[in-house]
C-alpha cells in the first residue's frame, strides 16, 4: 500500500475536533428549526461536492443499478431523520448527554446486525452492551431530575441515534460497490429533497435568517462533515476501523468542552457519571468486537 503524504492519525485528530463542533454550531443557529439547519447543512454540502464529482466520477452515475439507487436513496432519507431527530434534542437538552446518547450508534448497530443477519455477540460484547446502555438511563435519570423536556430530548437524541444505525446499515453494501464521493453525494442530495419536503410541509420558512446563522449552515457543511468524516474516510486507508471508532468516542468530550466555553453548559454530576459509564461500555464493546473478527478472519484464513 501507498505510503501516506503524513500521518493519518492527525487526520483523525483533527477529524474529531471538527465532528466535536457539530452541537455547538446547532445551538448557536437559534433562529432556524432543527431540520431547515440540517437542510442547509447537506444542501450546502451537495452544492459545494457538485463541481468535483461532475468532473470526476460522473460517468460512475451510469454504471448504477436501480436496487444501489434505491438503497442510496433510503440510506438518504433515515440520514435526514437522523439530522430532525438529533438537531431537535439539541433544543431540550444539554450538548453533553445528546452527544453522548448519539454515540450510542455502535450499539445499536450491532443490535441491528444480529435481528437481520442472526450475527453472535461474544459475553463481553453483551456485557459491554449492558454497560453503555446503563450509563444512558443514568444521563436520562438525572436530566429527568432536572427537567421533564431534559428527558425529552434525550429520548430524541436516541432515536437520532436509531436512524443513523439504519442508515449505515442500509448503504453498507451498496458503499462497497460505489466510490465514497458518488455515493456520498447521491445520500446526501436525498436527504436534501427529502428535508426540503419536510420544511415545505411544515411550513418552514426557507429565507429570513440572519447573516450568523447562514455562516453557521456553511460552517456545518464545510467543518463536521467535510474536514470530519470526510476525514475519517481518507484515514480509514491506513488505519483499522477499531481505531476509528475508538477515535470518535472522543467527540462527546471536545463537544462537551466546546459547550462548556462557547455555550457555557455545565455538565450534571449524572451526566459525568453517565457519559463516563456510556463511553467505557462503547470502549469495550469496540475492543471485543474488533478482537471477534480478527478471530473470525484468522479462522477463515485458516481454512
Amino acid at each position: 500500500m501507498k505510503k501516506p503524504p503524513y500521518n493519518p492519525l492527525i487526520a483523525v485528530v483533527i477529524g474529531v475536533i471538527s465532528v466535536s463542533t457539530a452541537a455547538v454550531l446547532v445551538k448557536l443557529a437559534d433562529s432556524a428549526s432543527a431540520s431547515i439547519i440540517a437542510n442547509y447543512r447537506l444542501l450546502i454540502a451537495v452544492v459545494l461536492m457538485t463541481p468535483y464529482v461532475l468532473l470526476k466520477n460522473r460517468d460512475e452515475f451510469k454504471h448504477i443499478n436501480r436496487n444501489d439507487w434505491g438503497l442510496s436513496i433510503l440510506s438518504g432519507v433515515f440520514l435526514a431523520f437522523h439530522f430532525i431527530f438529533w438537531f431537535e434534542s439539541l433544543n431540550y437538552t444539554s450538548v453533553a448527554s445528546s452527544v453522548v446518547l448519539v454515540t450510542l450508534q455502535p450499539i445499536f448497530a450491532f443490535l441491528g446486525t444480529f435481528l437481520l443477519f442472526k450475527e453472535r455477540a461474544s459475553s463481553a460484547a453483551i456485557i459491554s452492551m449492558i454497560i453503555a446502555l446503563s450509563g444512558s438511563f443514568v444521563i436520562s435519570w438525572g436530566d429527568f431530575r432536572l427537567d421533564g423536556m431534559a428527558l425529552f430530548g434525550d429520548l430524541l437524541a436516541l432515536i437520532g441515534a436509531i436512524m443513523i444505525t439504519i442508515y449505515f446499515l442500509v448503504g453498507q453494501h451498496v458503499r462497497k460497490r460505489l466510490s465514497l464521493m458518488t455515493y456520498t453525494f447521491i445520500v446526501y442530495g436525498a436527504s436534501s429533497i427529502t428535508l426540503i419536503i419536510y420544511n415545505l410541509i411544515l411550513n418552514h420558512p426557507f429565507t429570513g435568517y440572519p447573516l450568523n446563522d447562514w455562516l453557521i449552515f456553511l460552517a456545518l457543511a464545510i467543518i463536521p462533515t467535510f474536514l470530519g468524516h470526510t476525514l475519517f474516510n481518507w484515514a480509514i486507508k491506513w488505519l483499522s476501523t477499531s481505531v476509528i471508532s475508538m477515535s470518535i468516542l472522543f467527540e462527546p468530550v471536545g463537544a462537551s468542552i466546546l459547550a462548556y466555553f462557547i455555550l457555557g453548559e455545565q455538565i450534571t454530576p449524572t451526566q459525568w457519571l453517565g457519559g463516563t459509564i456510556v463511553l467505557m461500555g462503547l470502549c469495550l464493546f469496540i475492543i471485543s468486537t474488533s478482537r471477534k473478527r480478527k478471530i473470525t478472519l484468522t479462522e477463515h484464513q485458516k481454512q
